[in-house]
């Protein structure tokens, strides 16, 4: 699924249906994310949560021509699941400048050591960043996009309610496994296809 110009509303109609749009987003949101640690979070995203990123940026940038309204599209529909796989947002937050400068500096790499479990099936790690390079020698970025391609097994296997697990094998982040709460194991199997 992508989103297309028809799917979106003009600025002005985003304006009347903001607040109410915002607070339906955030509920969903409650259910599409998961805490790898207290300053690292993964946020799986789906049509709403892109919608509302495009929304959003074409509110603030004041676009409302076709080409822009396009480029916007074009830089998020890669971020809706396409049946096969989940897509998220790998969040370092970190509110001290000097904590997020050290964390980010030892933190190189771990985009590509992030991964999901679906029941006993192998770990599947993130394929990060496929738009372009998020890091360089001395750090690495506080957002990364991130894909987890699943196998036909994996995706019966969440169908079927299996346990799914994330972690990170990055030896500053180092997260054995945390189980997704239910809500968000369900949420999530809404990306897969049937």
């Amino acid at each position: 699924m992508t989103l297309s110009r028809n799917d979106l509303w003009s600025l002005e109609q985003y304006s009347e249906k903001r607040t109410d749009f915002r607070k339906q987003v955030i509920a969903h949101k409650k259910y599409r994310q998961v805490l790898l640690s207290e300053h690292a979070r993964v946020l799986f995203e789906d049509e709403l949560t892109v919608r509302y990123q495009v929304q959003e940026m074409l509110r603030i940038e004041k676009v409302f021509e076709a080409a822009g309204i396009q480029e916007e599209l074009d830089a998020y529909n890669p971020l809706i699941p396409d049946g096969t796989n989940w897509k998220a947002t790998l969040m370092l937050e970190y509110d001290d400048i000097a904590e997020r400068k050290g964390a980010l500096e030892a933190l190189i790499g771990v985009e590509d050591k992030v991964w999901m479990q679906v029941g006993d099936n192998d770990k599947v790690y993130a394929i990060a960043d496929e738009d372009l390079e998020r890091q360089n020698d001395v750090k690495t970025s506080s957002v990364h996009f991130l894909r987890f391609e699943l196998s036909n097994e994996m995706i019966q296997a969440v169908k079927d309610n299996a346990t799914i697990i994330a972690g990170c094998d990055h030896l500053a982040l180092n997260v054995d496994g945390i189980t997704l709460q239910q809500e968000v194991a369900s949420s999530l199997a809404n990306d897969l296809a049937a």
